[in-house]
């Protein structure tokens, strides 16, 4: 397995498929035996996900219904063993503007890395590949809900579009409520730096801060530290829960900055794979921007990171 399809040391999920395939396909490795596989909360997570009728969607019509193929029993419970699961592709349409590079697009870093001069080729790099995570994410919501957890996320500002046609940046705000003290490991291994390469890897993310994030750069410390009465708990929670790495038990909160989809409704100059001038134009088959669509793949990613930690802190303890 090439470790860029894999997320996870103990909670694990690993997906392959592509935008223009039948399907995506995904394993989800180290849930624990004997939680109930809520499909129709899964399917409700996916829904969040999916394309819908509003003007920001995209036009592609898919219903993402999930097939779980391995690791439940005929009562619906999970064994213990991988979890193998299926999303078929219903509504594929290849665009014939294959030989462009199609601007802030994987066009070119993927020709630079792969060779490839086709955009078909370059299908893994589709914010398709996200509903792969969400069925991981709505896994791991309902094992953190044993630990009394949850992961929530809102919308806090959109771009205004610059002309019809035109797409927008937005940043998400995420919160991971009733978190236990002591998740992450020192030095390298931080929490709150596995939760930004969590956050980082979604498609089109361009920027994460925690807690107070970048105005903690514009504060002295008299008014950033969280200060702590008697009984432990915080006064503030500039640190975002996470202090030296680590879980303080306070409520996590994260931002993410998602910059605009590449792929505008109006034609953009560019070149070929061999150089030469050209014209791109994307179609309504792309959404304008990312939100709210994007809420449950960041719960998501929120949550396997979270559930991975838990469980690697619960391994700890019984060595």
């Amino acid at each position: 397995m090439i470790m860029e399809d894999v997320f996870g040391r103990i909670f694990r999920i690993s997906d392959w498929g592509d935008t223009h395939g039948p399907a995506m396909e995904g394993r989800v490795e180290g849930c624990p035996a004997g939680i109930f596989m809520d499909r129709d909360f899964v399917q409700s997570e996916l829904a969040r996900r999916a394309p819908d009728s509003s003007a920001l969607s995209t036009r592609r019509g898919e219903t993402d219904q999930v097939l779980f193929l391995a690791g439940l029993d005929e009562q619906g419970f999970t064994t213990g063993e991988d979890i193998l699961f299926r999303i078929a592709n219903r509504d594929v349409k290849v665009s014939a503007q294959r030989d462009v590079i199609r601007p802030s697009h994987a066009s070119y870093t993927y020709f630079k890395k792969y060779g490839y001069t086709d955009n078909e080729l370059c299908g893994r790099a589709s914010a398709r590949q996200t509903v792969c995570r969400v069925v991981a994410g709505a896994i791991a919501k309902l094992v953190l809900r044993r630990y009394g957890m949850e992961v929530t996320s809102e919308v806090v500002s959109m771009a205004a579009p610059a002309r019809e046609g035109d797409t927008m940046g937005a940043v998400v705000r995420g919160h991971i409520r009733h978190v236990p003290a002591g998740l992450g490991e020192p030095v390298y291994d931080k929490f709150s730096a596995r939760l930004a390469y969590a956050m980082l890897s979604i498609n089109t993310a361009k920027g994460f801060e925690i807690g107070a994030g970048y105005e903690a750069a514009r504060m002295c410390g008299s008014q950033y530290n969280d200060v702590q009465n008697p009984d432990y708990t915080f006064r503030t929670n500039h640190d975002g829960g996470v202090q030296a790495g680590i879980t303080n038990g306070e409520e996590v909160t994260f931002t993410v900055a998602f910059k605009p989809i590449p792929t505008i409704r109006f034609a953009q100059e560019t070149i070929t794979y061999e150089g030469k001038p050209a014209v791109y134009e994307g179609s309504d088959r792309n959404d304008r921007c990312v939100a709210p669509r994007v809420l449950p793949v960041v719960e998501a990613m929120a949550a396997i990171t979270t559930l991975d930690f838990i469980l690697l802190a619960d391994s700890q303890k019984k060595c």
